[in-house]
């Protein structure tokens, strides 16, 4: 990581703190607290211990490296230029005169830098080994960031791994939780390529070797989240934009290639006959993720640099690191999506949304039903089948990331014979649906023109609300947004003790008022004056089957944690919250400088 935090210094990105903090919560609740600013940059943490353990380690902690847009051009290079190249890759042609030729054979002499390098010999990786019972995992200084959380985990590991005939080889990036010296938990989701892997091993009785990387060049851990097709190793995403191979070198105990410059490497291997409960983990939807089986892997050795640097991330509510990393990752593979949706013009995924709970895509509308079809598409490809909430407007719309403006544009032409609502895979994460991985989905088209007036009474929210409590004790707050649309959006808070089903009866009376009407709990730090946050937690909270109920014109979107009287079975997780005592100390001892007004704004 020496070179990255020397491109973080040099450009005016890295702050450096060197008060004794801990691995358990202050150091997280730092970084989390950070990338929350307008001005984010990264921390090095030099003065790391674990009190509970009585250790200092003489390691440094880096958090935040993705700390905005700028440090994602600088490690990963420019979003747009990079999905211009794959575009013109993808639409090459045949070259009939020479400068033709002369162009297309440059661009086919560049792809030679896209294969992974195999060295021989050690890597800088490797100038320390530990093997067998030396390898201990609490030698790293790996981060407790949530105080419910199932231990202490691995937030930025590189996972490698190869299919049973060494064919295929990916790159994933996968929370890993800490049980004991030489166990590592494999948070392999039922959709990822590793877990087909693993299953490979599994049929075979065999152990499955893995190899996790820590640190090194921050575009490994890019191209480790980016949504690749199965079976394309994604270390040849790092070759196509850097223009340069990536080089790798064998793990010391198990055949897995990994880079030479990682600062650490946690080899081992996968009993594939054994599971073992993972979790629960503070994750990014901003909800703790329940306890699962998941696999496990048995450490062998743990290698690295003679002066490594520990990468870690954190994950909580919106915004994020990986809102950064993200928005790479919307216009790079815009080119690769075109070519399952080809009139797609542009899409967005909104980081308060969680990026797979509501994504805006603008499509040149060729014919009526045009933008059903193409949610279906969307809804069939790779990630993108995660997507929980798709809203498609045509290619006259404002730009898509105009908050405002798109709004409006949308509220406009919301019409409700054009919702589609429909069932599919969710991520795994995803705590609102009946069942695990098994969902609603919801789909807007609002390529068509403006809707007709409804002949709605817009109230004054004082008004509104007043008619509101006559009709039930219920309601507690109210906010109106975009009163000049033809669907303006009211948003209550309740004090949830039935059905919302049944106050939205209840409400009939006041229809007249009403077009979309929003619920959320008046508990869980809901304010209706925070629209960021509100969206975060509706499209986290509803499931399109259950939660959306129309009478006529008028829309009810159930926002409200579920339980009993929802007839909702699974456990409803706890939002991910920091503690309370750990901001307190941080803020006496001057390390943490935050107003009351910044913690009720992103729900701290």
């Amino acid at each position: 990581m020496e070179k990255a935090i020397e491109i973080l210094k040099n450009n005016n990105l890295l702050k450096i703190i060197d008060d004794e903090l801990d691995i358990y919560l202050e150091i997280p609740h730092i970084a989390y607290i950070e990338v929350k600013r307008a001005d984010s940059k990264a921390i090095l943490f030099t003065n790391v211990v674990d009190r509970k353990n009585n250790k200092k380690f003489d390691v440094p902690v880096l958090m935040n490296v993705f700390c905005n847009e700028k440090a994602v051009k600088l490690f990963i290079g420019d979003g747009d230029k990079i999905g211009d190249e794959i575009e013109s890759l993808l639409k090459m042609k045949p070259p009939t005169t020479f400068s033709e030729k002369l162009s297309t054979f440059g661009k086919l002499f560049a792809l030679k830098n896209v294969i992974p390098k195999k060295l021989k010999g050690k890597g800088e990786c490797q100038e320390l080994i530990k093997l067998g019972k030396d390898a201990k995992l609490s030698d790293l200084p790996i981060l407790t960031t949530w105080e419910q959380d199932g231990g202490p985990f691995i937030t930025m590991g590189q996972v490698y791994t190869t299919s049973l005939n060494g064919e295929m080889k990916n790159l994933g990036m996968y929370r890993l939780q800490v049980y004991d010296d030489h166990t590592l938990g494999m948070h392999w989701q039922i959709h990822k390529d590793s877990n087909h892997f693993f299953h490979e091993y599994k049929k075979a009785g065999k152990k499955m070797p893995v190899s996790i990387g820590i640190g090194g060049d921050p575009m490994y851990i890019w191209c480790g989240q980016a949504p690749l097709p199965i079976g394309v190793f994604e270390l040849m995403l790092y070759g196509f934009v850097k223009g340069k191979n990536a080089q790798l070198v064998k793990s010391v105990t198990n055949d897995i290639y990994i880079p030479k410059d990682n600062d650490y490497v946690i080899e081992g291997f996968v009993d594939t006959s054994k599971m073992r409960i993972e979790g629960p983990f503070g994750d990014h939807t901003g909800y703790y993720t329940l306890e699962e089986e998941y696999p496990f892997m048995e450490v062998t050795a743990i290698t690295s640099k003679a002066k490594p640097t520990y990468l870690a991330t954190v994950v909580g509510k919106p915004p994020l690191e990986d809102k950064y990393m993200g928005h790479a990752t919307e216009r790079i593979f815009l080119p690769l999506l075109k070519t399952t949706a080809p009139d797609l013009i542009d899409y967005y995924m909104p980081e308060n949304g969680v990026f797979h709970n509501l994504i805006l895509a603008k499509i040149k509308t060729l014919y009526p039903g045009h933008a059903q079809q193409m949610m279906h598409a969307f809804w069939g490809v790779g990630q993108m089948s995660f997507v929980k909430h798709a809203i498609f407007v045509n290619e006259d719309a404002p730009d898509l990331t105009d908050h405002d403006a798109i709004c409006k544009h949308i509220l406009n032409r919301i019409d409700i014979d054009e919702l589609l609502i429909t069932r599919g895979v969710v991520d795994a994460l995803d705590h609102s649906s009946p069942k695990f991985a098994v969902g609603g989905k919801l789909g807007l088209d609002c390529t068509g023109d403006e809707i007709d007036e409804l002949g709605i009474t817009v109230l004054e929210d004082n008004e509104l609300l007043e008619k509101m409590q006559e009709i039930s004790s219920d309601v507690k707050n109210l906010k109106q947004y975009y009163k000049d649309t033809k669907n303006p959006v009211t948003v209550i808070t309740v004090e949830k003790n039935r059905s919302q089903k049944y106050l939205f009866e209840d409400l009939k009376p006041l229809y007249d008022n009403l077009k979309i009407l929003v619920i959320v709990d008046d508990a869980n730090q809901n304010d209706v004056e925070n629209p960021y946050m509100l969206i975060w937690r509706v499209v986290n909270n509803i499931d399109s089957n259950r939660d959306i109920y129309i009478d006529l014109n008028t829309i009810c979107v159930d926002g409200t944690n579920k339980n009993a009287h929802d007839n909702f079975k699974r456990r409803w997780p706890d939002d991910v919250d920091c503690s309370k005592e750990v901001i307190d100390s941080l803020r006496q001892r001057g390390i943490l400088d935050i107003s009351d007004e910044f913690i009720k704004k992103f729900q701290l």
